[in-house]
C-alpha cells in the first residue's frame, strides 16, 4: 500500500473528499504515474533492435538460382557421350530462368544417336526439395540408388521399341540441398535398330549427373 506525503496526510484530516481526489489524480494522470507510463512507451533502440531482428520464418538456401547448364558437364565427357554434338550444347527456353534451366546435346554419327539433357531446379529449401524429390520416385520403378552422389540419387534406364527401333534411355535423379539435378540420357542405332547396352546408357548418365552435381558450386548463392 502506498503512503501518502505528509502535508497530503494533514490535509486529509481537515477535507477527505478533496484530498482523496487529489491523490487519484497523483496516481492517474500526476507525476506519480509519470515513470510507470515511460516504461511502457517503447524506446528508439527497441524499436530498432525490433526492425532489426531476423524471421524466425526465414529459411537459409544453399543454392539462390541455377548455374549454367551447358557449362555444367565437360567438353571431353560430351564428346564421349554425344560424339558429333556441338560441345556448346543448346539452353531450352525456361519459364523462370533463375531457378529452372535445361541443356541439351544432341547428334547422329553414321547410324549411332545419342541424345543428352541436364536439368536444374532450384526450390525454396531442402525440405521442399526431397518432397520434390519422393514425388519423381513414385513415378519410376525398376532402378537404383546411386551411392555417394548428392544428399540423395537414383538412377533408372528402360527400354522403349517404336516401328521396330529400340531405344534405351537412362535418368539420373540427385538431390543436393534445395536444389535438384536431373539428367536424361538416351541412344539409338538406326542401322541394327538395336538400342545401346543398359550400363553403357547408366554409366553414361551417372558420369554427366557428377559433373552436373559438381557444377551446383558456381551457381549463385
Amino acid at each position: 500500500m502506498r503512503s501518502f506525503p505528509l502535508p497530503i496526510a494533514l490535509t486529509a484530516r481537515l477535507s477527505p473528499v478533496v484530498v482523496l481526489a487529489a491523490a487519484g489524480w497523483a496516481l492517474s494522470s500526476g507525476p506519480l504515474a509519470a515513470p510507470q507510463a515511460a516504461e511502457n512507451k517503447p524506446t528508439e533502440k527497441t524499436r530498432t533492435q525490433s526492425a532489426a531482428a531476423p524471421s524466425e520464418t526465414q529459411v537459409a538456401k544453399t543454392y539462390a538460382a541455377a548455374p549454367a547448364p551447358c557449362g555444367s558437364v565437360t567438353e571431353k565427357s560430351v564428346k564421349s557421350l554425344v560424339p558429333g554434338a556441338k560441345t556448346a550444347g543448346k539452353e531450352i527456353p525456361s519459364t523462370d530462368s533463375a531457378l529452372r534451366r535445361t541443356c541439351s546435346w544432341n547428334a547422329l554419327k553414321g547410324y549411332e544417336y545419342r541424345w543428352l539433357d541436364v536439368s536444374y531446379e532450384v526450390l525454396e529449401s531442402d525440405e521442399a526439395a526431397e518432397r520434390s524429390y519422393q514425388g519423381r520416385l513414385e513415378e519410376r520403378s525398376g532402378g537404383g540408388a546411386v551411392p555417394g552422389l548428392g544428399d540423395a540419387a537414383y538412377s533408372v534406364v528402360n527400354l522403349t521399341t517404336e516401328d521396330k527401333q529400340q531405344t534405351r534411355e537412362g535418368v539420373v535423379l540427385v538431390r543436393a540441398s534445395n536444389a535438384l539435378v536431373i539428367v536424361t540420357y538416351n541412344g539409338s542405332d538406326f542401322e541394327s535398330k538395336k538400342a545401346p547396352a543398359t550400363d553403357e546408357i547408366n554409366k553414361g548418365a551417372i558420369k554427366a549427373a557428377k559433373e552436373a552435381v559438381a557444377a551446383l558450386g558456381n551457381a549463385p548463392k
